[in-house]
């Protein structure tokens, strides 16, 4: 049964929807990046190479600096490739229709390569943690996840079905990555807090903004 209000779409019509949905929104060009980029790790042969070339090693950050961009990409292993991507879906669609499409990729990227850093120089002097290899983009969500708290700190969401604002969220999982900060369970949590404090400085610096534009246009008109 078709509906009047839904526009039939001859041959391909799903997939023109998912290449539209990809070109509208970054973080869904993103998700698709990096699950191409997960098969790719997968490829007999060439996948340990291409993960070789494309991690970030703190102790090339010099040497191969496309790294600090690149391991975001990466992700090891099917369930830390979904886990990041369904908490993407979810709070970088959500900022991108908060702040615009190019706020949200300067968000993400920042907080990616500023996690990479943080990652490499606060490790080791604060915590003693001697900083290997890393991918993954959970230090670049994290900034979106903070900075969308700092827009909309009320919004609910589930974390792991439990409900609760966004704002308890954040502070949840800064919590728990600072308490496992000396752990060995593999995660690179210097690297989470890194990108959390990137997104929060720029969540705070997009609501000034907007705070001042608003007292600026409607000043005078009281």
């Amino acid at each position: 049964m078709f509906s009047r209000d839904t526009p039939y779409e001859p041959g391909g019509g799903t997939s023109d929807r998912i290449k539209s949905s990809i070109s509208a929104s970054p973080s869904m060009a993103i998700i698709f990046l990096c699950i191409v980029s997960f098969f790719l790790e997968m490829v007999p042969g060439i996948g340990s190479l291409y993960i070789d070339t494309f991690q970030f090693n703190p102790s090339s950050i010099l040497t191969r600096p496309w790294t600090l961009v690149t391991y975001i990409f990466l992700h090891a292993g099917l369930g830390h490739l979904f886990f990041n991507m369904i908490v993407l879906y979810f709070f970088g669609t959500a900022l991108e229709r908060k702040v615009g499409n190019k706020q949200l990729l300067g968000i993400f990227f920042t907080a990616g390569i500023l996690s990479a850093i943080g990652y490499t120089f606060l490790s080791r002097p604060i915590f003693d943690i001697y900083p290997g290899p890393m991918v993954g983009a959970s230090g670049a969500i994290y900034g979106v996840f903070a900075a969308l708290t700092v827009l909309e700190p009320n919004l609910r969401v589930y974390v792991y079905f439990v409900p609760m604002r966004l704002k308890h969220a954040l502070l949840l999982f800064a919590v728990f990555d600072f308490l496992m900060v000396n752990s060995t369970d593999m995660i690179a949590h210097t690297a989470h807090l890194s990108g959390l404090f990137v997104g929060l400085y720029m969540g705070y610096r997009i609501k000034r903004m907007h705070d001042k534009y608003i007292r600026t246009r409607f000043a005078g008109r009281w």
